[in-house]
């Protein structure tokens, strides 16, 4: 059951980006292979893949690239989401999906809809589909939050199966997950939140953080099944410090820089985003060194 095969540790990938601002794909292949090592599966095109500045080509680029160079042959979940709900529908039709396993579709930004608005608009695109939906709630990009009430709403749908929760309020996540079916994945959208999820009974995360550390991770969700929550707590308590400075200046600006002292990729971003400052890069270089 693909719930199951999604339990744990997804990726949101970093897309590379060489000197001339052009996709760095020996940079993604080493990226892939250093996240293979600890996540459950991979996500492509999410905010972390910077999926705002690249063109429709080069996220399809991506993604098939991707698919080819899954050595372990792990779930790969891939972005489609927008403000514009005819847009998305048609952008999903379009898409050749083979050998993805499910979408991930933010909640509508800018526009600020109603929750029946956000409702209709996630029957569309789960109509739409040909693959299960996750939905994506991030208020502090929509400007707008997907409530429980709505998500349990939406989870009654028979291709959508899951939620990634990045609102950050636990109490909103506890709602969702007493009453939510068993087979209906809870996902954190933050990454300080991944044991916290776990706990109330969540199926793992969606991970910015796992680019640099997948083994953590792992850790995490091995130690939380083998009920030894000291050592989860310990694993999760190793990024504590260095979780903030990732988006001092954007994500995935200071994730980037990370994965640049790992030997993974030069650091670059797409405008409007800017490398990362030199105060920012000590900062990460120094809080690197202690875990």
């Amino acid at each position: 059951m693909l719930t199951k095969k999604l339990y744990g540790t997804g990726v949101a990938l970093v897309t590379p980006f060489d000197n001339r601002g052009g996709i760095d794909f020996q940079a993604l292949k080493k990226l892939l292979r250093h996240t293979s090592k600890g996540v459950d599966y991979y996500v492509v095109m999410g905010t972390t893949g910077e999926s705002a500045t690249l063109s429709k080509g080069e996220k399809k680029e991506v993604l098939q690239y991707v698919i080819a160079n899954n050595i372990k042959k792990l779930p790969i979940v891939y972005g489609i989401g927008g403000n514009h709900t005819q847009g998305i529908v048609d952008e999903i039709r379009l898409t050749d999906l083979t050998n993805v396993d499910a979408l991930l579709s933010v909640s509508p930004y800018y526009n600020k809809p109603s929750q029946e608005g956000i409702y209709q608009h996630f029957v569309a695109v789960a109509n739409a589909s040909p693959i299960p939906v996750i939905l994506y709630n991030v208020p502090g990009r929509t400007a707008s939050n997907l409530t429980a009430e709505t998500t349990l709403r939406l989870a009654k749908h028979k291709n959508i199966i899951g939620i990634k929760e990045a609102s950050g309020h636990l109490e909103q996540c506890m709602k969702i997950a007493k009453e939510k079916t068993v087979d209906f994945l809870l996902i954190s959208g933050d990454d300080m939140l991944t044991l916290s999820i776990y706990a109330i009974g969540g199926s793992g995360v969606i991970s910015v953080l796992a680019n640099a550390y997948p083994v953590t991770f792992k850790k995490i969700k091995e130690y939380m099944q083998a009920g030894k929550l000291n050592r989860a707590q310990q694993e999760q308590f190793k990024l504590l410090e260095i979780n903030a400075p990732m988006y001092e200046e954007g994500n995935p600006v200071g994730l980037k820089h990370l994965l640049k002292t790992m030997s993974i990729g030069n650091g670059q971003v797409r405008l409007p985003l800017v490398a990362a400052s030199s105060a920012l890069q000590k900062k990460i270089e120094t809080l690197a060194q202690k875990i």
